[in-house]
């Protein structure tokens, strides 16, 4: 789950981390009242959107108008505001039709000396939370990492003891920090790792993190996202979650009880199990094909779930033909092509229907598929699979 820069540097504020002052605004007026309370002479107006590339993201409607721009006045954020408010944002990460902008943070001007980029994640490799600090903040931390990685230090730290004092030491030596700057990043870093532990995070990142001209680090940017499968451990963030930032498919899937994730392309995949999800759409791919989801009806989907995953594939008018792709392990072939049969029949396809089932009662399930009067594509491996499906939606 992730969370607004505004919400996540009030979580930041509590755990101790640094943070600039700031309020939020939902219409021009809020934001010019903000930037009175401020009471100073120079603010930022930031769009409040789930994706990176804000300072250098446009309105779509505006291209002048960037998401997050200097101000100098109640005046000057009242007209940012009314800019960006009700407007798509588009960046590099929401695509060409952006995200509609619903408030906006108001916040104070900062004294900055240096910039750095900061984030913690969960290496898999080493089972770990990892903090890696840059001394190149500010950028597309994704270019640094592939073309001068050696700029990037990471810390392994874990869970139970925190981020040590040793590793505090090690991180300031190589980022150039000294006296009071280095006694700043010693509680920094500190508290930003046991909020990372604390509440389940899956990522942090602040990009900027800023060293301020009287040597404090303040994170001047904050995005969090939560370990979904953690959030029962933490009932108070559920208040935290804006549905307007997400994906209706998405969100009308989880509410099924399915993994879906929406891509651009016009092959719609229902599959059991994230392998085999990942190995269809790669393999669709490969046969000149393009994924417009990723469906995962886990292994013990029932009728219901089978139909509401139909109904969520068909929703979207870019899907040109539908793959089926089973293995039955836990989930029998049987089970499946039923609940196919009776989704098909209940939902009404307009588009071709390719099928392929492998694993437990598979012959049964087939027969089950052929028997049912259906217009169904049968498909027997998962190049045929690849191969029927593209044709299928290529209108062959």
């Amino acid at each position: 789950m992730k969370i607004h820069e505004f919400q996540a540097k009030q979580l930041f504020r509590d755990a101790g981390v640094a943070v600039l002052e700031g309020v939020v605004a939902a219409t021009p007026d809020e934001a010019a009242a903000a930037f009175s309370k401020l009471g100073g002479s120079l603010a930022v107006v930031k769009a409040q959107i789930h994706a990176g590339g804000r300072g250098k993201g446009t309105i779509k409607n505006n291209p002048a108008q960037r998401g997050v721009q200097l101000v100098r006045s109640a005046d000057e954020a009242k007209t940012c505001a009314a800019n960006m408010l009700g407007q798509p944002l588009v960046t590099i990460q929401t695509g060409a039709e952006g995200q509609a902008v619903r408030r906006v943070l108001v916040e104070s001007g900062c004294d900055i000396a240096r910039e750095w980029y900061l984030g913690i994640v969960v290496d898999r490799g080493c089972g770990l939370p990892v903090l890696m600090a840059s001394t190149e903040g500010g950028m597309n931390i994704e270019d640094v990492a592939e073309k001068t990685p050696e700029l990037i230090f990471k810390e392994a730290f874990h869970p139970d003891a925190g981020l040590l004092p040793y590793q505090v030491r090690k991180l300031c030596k190589k980022l150039s920090l000294s006296g009071a700057s280095a006694k700043s990043a010693d509680k920094f870093l500190k508290s930003l790792a046991n909020l990372f532990v604390k509440l389940d995070c899956s990522m942090i990142e602040i990009n900027p993190l800023v060293v301020t001209k009287a040597g404090e680090l303040v994170a001047l940017d904050g995005k969090v996202t939560f370990d979904d499968n953690a959030l029962f451990r933490h009932p108070q963030l559920a208040d935290l979650r804006d549905k307007n930032e997400e994906d209706p498919n998405e969100l009308r899937a989880g509410e099924a009880g399915l993994s879906y994730v929406q891509l651009e392309g016009n092959i719609g995949c229902l599959v059991n199990g994230a392998g085999l999800a990942m190995s269809t759409m790669d393999i669709i791919k490969l046969h000149g094909g393009q994924p417009t989801n990723f469906l995962d009806v886990g292994g013990g989907a029932n009728a219901e779930q089978v139909t509401e995953a139909f109904r969520i594939l068909l929703s979207d008018k870019g899907v040109k033909a539908v793959l089926v792709n089973i293995f039955g392990g836990i989930m029998r072939c049987t089970t499946i092509a039923t609940a196919i049969v009776a989704a098909y029949k209940q939902v009404g396809f307009n588009v071709p229907l390719v099928v392929r089932l492998e694993g437990t009662e598979v012959d049964e399930g087939r027969k089950i598929l052929a028997d049912s009067g259906v217009d169904i594509i049968n498909a027997v491996g998962l190049t045929d699979a690849a191969q029927k499906v593209v044709a299928a939606a290529k209108g062959n």
